[in-house]
């Protein structure tokens, strides 16, 4: 995940800083020499982390900050702030044209960025806030781009247009647009071609569509991946064309991060979304303060709360029964495996927990401690049981555990002791009304020992 690095890194630099009572002009410098060193690692341009540094450096050095009762903590929280400010402090939505004029969206991108998948992954977007979207394929050079948004539009359940490979990317542009005035649609999202590197080519076919079509947002699409690259392509793309927003694909790979703090600040334009992933509904808003508090290792629970919101269809009824069933203590194992489901549609337990407030402990602690490959092995238990196992765990004798470990590939005693800790759990879910106070009572928390 992006940003793993840079986060463990600033952690280790604040967790010097919070240990001592009391900050010298000299612990703050040494700290955020560090801090500098850990931004250029993780690929920021250099000339974004000067002005940045410039910026922490003069207000963390004050007399307010050094004499003041939690000093560590103040200097955080001057680096979050001119963090949020660095990567455009306001969230930014695309500019849609109002009441029922049709708005045209051209996205551009080097080839690889992401481009064509992004341009669905809007249209999804757009159609959930009840736009009618028509994706339209620009793009009459890669082999199989136009089959590729056709079939992206179909899982989309969107319209999308496109004329073949034998006419120039301006005369589709136009004929889309007529064809959208008349059928009704309200975005038109022109998905045109890109190229391994910028070429005069690229940019001359970009520019002769803007100006024979009425363009109301220019997206670019610039992959995470390639670093300091990134901000060197959303500045030429910038200069030459002019964009209204950047999109960031495959962020949840192993990007360092840079560009998502660079961009910005280079370019003076914003990140509207970023890719977290290959499916169609993996974009995120990107909201710049939640992005700060992710990298400093505050978490990101408003975004881990959307997510379960959207990514998740949750039964109302459902979920009342089951909350009731836990604290009976009737949580069984189908309930566990519905929990297990859901937690993958969120991206895994990894995923969650990159959005949770670390507490101090690193990422490093966190992936040690958890093996994926273990909870596999407990849901491939639960699979091997009959549906009568699941409902009443209490029938499970010897010979049917046996059956079960067979079936899932395990040892009896993996079996076992897998068991046991599920009976725990039951044991604990049914305490927990009154270690939390009591049915209806406002008590503190108290713990069973």
């Amino acid at each position: 995940m992006a940003f793993e690095s840079l986060t463990d890194k600033l952690q280790n630099v604040f967790k010097g800083l919070k240990r001592k009572g009391k900050l010298t002009e000299e612990d703050v410098k040494k700290a955020l020499k560090e801090v500098k060193m850990a931004l250029l690692e993780a690929d920021v341009s250099f000339r974004v982390v000067k002005q940045f540094m410039k910026s922490v450096e003069e207000r963390a050095v004050g007399e307010e900050v050094l004499n003041g009762l939690n000093p560590g903590q103040m200097v955080i929280k001057i680096v979050n702030e001119e963090m949020i400010a660095l990567m455009g402090s306001e969230t930014t939505e695309i500019e849609l044209q109002p009441g029922k004029a049709v708005t045209v969206i051209m996205m551009c991108g080097l080839q690889g960025a992401g481009k064509t998948t992004t341009t669905a992954k809007i249209a999804g977007k757009m159609k959930l806030k009840g736009k009618k979207p028509l994706l339209v394929a620009c793009d009459v050079y890669r082999p199989a781009a136009i089959k590729q948004l056709q079939v992206n539009a179909e899982i989309q359940q969107v319209d999308s247009f496109s004329m073949g490979e034998n006419h120039k990317p301006v005369d589709i542009a136009k004929a889309a647009i007529e064809h959208a005035n008349k059928n009704g649609h309200n975005i038109v999202i022109l998905d045109t071609a890109g190229r391994l590197h910028i070429d005069d080519d690229m940019m001359a076919e970009l520019q002769e569509i803007k100006e024979n079509v009425t363009v109301h947002q220019t997206l670019l699409v610039v992959d995470a991946m390639t670093g300091q690259d990134a901000v060197n392509v959303a500045s030429s793309f910038n200069d030459q064309i002019g964009v209204d927003g950047v999109i960031l694909s495959k962020m949840d790979g192993d990007a360092r991060g840079g560009a998502a703090l660079s961009v910005r600040a280079v370019t003076g334009k914003p990140i509207l979304y970023v890719g977290m992933g290959e499916k169609l509904s993996d974009l995120e808003q990107f909201y710049p303060d939640r992005m700060a508090n992710r990298i400093l290792g505050m978490g990101d629970i408003l975004t881990l709360i959307e997510k379960a919101q959207t990514d998740i269809d949750i039964d109302a009824e459902k979920s009342k029964e089951m909350t009731a069933r836990m604290k009976k203590g009737k949580f069984d194992f189908n309930d566990y495996l519905e929990s297990m489901k859901q937690m993958r549609k969120m991206g895994g337990i990894s995923s969650i927990l990159g959005m949770m407030p670390n507490m101090g402990v690193s990422k490093d602690d966190l992936e040690n401690s958890i093996d994926e490959k273990q909870i596999a092995r407990m849901e491939a238990i639960v699979l091997s049981m009959t549906p009568e196992e699941r409902s009443n765990p209490k029938i499970l004798n010897p010979r049917r555990k046996h059956r079960i470990a067979k079936g899932a590939g395990v040892d009896i005693a993996v079996v076992n002791r897998f068991i046991k800790q599920f009976e725990q759990s039951q044991k604990m879910m049914k305490q927990l009304p009154s270690l939390m106070g009591g049915r209806g009572k406002k008590g503190k928390f108290r713990f069973p020992f």
